[in-house]
């Protein structure tokens, strides 16, 4: 048992929950406890979330969206807090991979799918992680799909809130950035799927996606994603590029 809480996120994908968690229990490096964090949507209504091998449950009647699961991180009281999407089901060395990835580095910002800012804009950009594996650790300027980090970071996590309706990866990247934590994709080698965050990616492509579209335009949340850069640039966020 190690240092860790994870906290899964449940908005329309709830036919996923069994197989994520049991992945999460299958860790060759286990958490002290799984979390369950539920926004409120008609595709969860009626699924029965009390079989579910987890520790701790919360309903919202409301959808808080991306940022509901980071206020439940409030509470975590272990040194490691982990949040995944609901898409992202983990390979068994996953969380090995991370902390031996945190033991090498120290305290950081590890996720499942980085992202290397071009400009003052999100896109484009260049992704490094699951969906574009690498061999080795990366550096990248804001991480997504699955977070590792400590704790603790989430005193300074609010501090650095834009919007409520978009942006958390880089919100969490920023408010790290501005304490002196970088962001960084652990190896994700090609033929070591087990090391993956996430090995079954196809599911995250889906009708449901944010970022197509299923909860607005996907015009829109780009917009607010370009403006959400250029205002973490303008209050002193610095891209790996310019490093």
């Amino acid at each position: 048992m190690t240092d860790i809480t994870v906290i899964l996120n449940c908005f329309r994908r709830p036919e996923y929950l069994e197989e994520q968690i049991e992945a999460i229990r299958s860790q060759s490096v286990k958490p002290a406890e799984i979390w369950l964090w539920i926004n409120h949507h008609p595709d969860n209504e009626g699924f029965d979330f009390e079989k579910l091998s987890v520790d701790k449950i919360v309903k919202s009647s409301h959808n808080f969206k991306f940022h509901g699961r980071f206020a439940l991180a409030n509470l975590v009281k272990t040194k490691y807090v982990v949040l995944f999407d609901d898409d992202t089901i983990p390979g068994s060395e996953w969380f090995k991979n991370c902390v031996n990835t945190m033991d090498e580095l120290g305290p950081c910002i590890l996720g499942g799918v980085g992202v290397r800012l071009e400009g003052p804009s999100y896109r484009p950009h260049t992704r490094i992680g699951w969906s574009h594996p690498n061999e080795s650790i990366e550096q990248v300027d804001l991480a997504g799909h699955c977070w590792f980090f400590p704790s603790n970071v989430m005193r300074v996590f609010w501090n650095a809130t834009l919007s409520l309706d978009n942006c958390e990866d880089m919100q969490l990247s920023y408010a790290a950035h501005m304490v002196g934590l970088k962001t960084y994709v652990p190896p994700h080698p090609k033929e070591k799927t087990d090391m993956w965050s996430s090995t079954k990616g196809h599911i995250g492509e889906d009708s449901k996606a944010s970022s197509k579209g299923a909860n607005g335009s996907d015009h829109s949340f780009y917009m607010e994603r370009d403006a959400c850069v250029n205002q973490y640039l303008n209050n002193g966020w610095s891209l790996v590029k310019d490093a």
